[in-house]
């Protein structure tokens, strides 16, 4: 795994030790398995964004905190220049860049993500609370509830993204899209 994740990895461990918490009480409270808090502990495997997102939520922090290990400074506003966003690069398939990390307690999480083409089965998720996805560029295989939905550049989606959802590249190019979750 990179070394982004493996310093996600080592915030989420210092987080759960800061709050005093066994593995087991982390993975009740984050609603996962303790064998999966220890393998995303870790460092050696993906840690999804929607469990960073769930974490974030459920202890009153920034996701961009875990993301990239800064607090938010700015209460007014916060300016992201183009390229610029804090950069995480989940997996081979997944690129996010969080565009408000500057902005203290923001009501919404929004992320320019670029998916590359792969040949790997759809992965879904699921966290709490609602998402906008807006395609700027390529054609996405979007699926949520069993159901395939095929968006083209301009076209988007707002869904409950408590019910599983994931994506995947077509036409053997990336696609970039701005999500933002609620």
């Amino acid at each position: 795994m990179n070394e982004q994740i493996r310093q996600i990895a080592e915030r989420l461990k210092g987080l759960r030790d800061s709050l005093d918490l066994s593995i087991r009480e982390m993975a009740e409270q984050s609603e996962r398995t303790p064998e999966e808090i220890q393998l995303y502990e870790s460092g050696e495997t993906d840690i999804p964004m929607s469990f960073l997102f769930d974490v974030a939520q459920h202890f009153n922090m920034d996701t961009s905190t875990l993301i990239s290990g800064e607090e938010p400074r700015m209460e007014s506003y916060f300016l992201t220049r183009y390229g610029k966003g804090k950069s995480v690069e989940r997996n081979k398939v997944y690129k996010y860049q969080a565009l408000a990390s500057g902005y203290i307690h923001p009501e919404a999480e929004p992320f320019e993500v670029t998916v590359d083409p792969n040949d790997q089965e759809i992965h879904l998720n699921s966290h709490e609370g609602e998402e906008f996805d807006y395609v700027l560029e390529g054609r996405l295989q979007f699926q949520i509830n069993g159901k395939d939905l095929f968006l083209n550049p301009g076209d988007s989606i707002y869904f409950d993204s408590s019910n599983p959802h994931g994506m995947k590249a077509l036409d053997n190019k990336p696609v970039k899209f701005l999500a933002i979750i609620l």
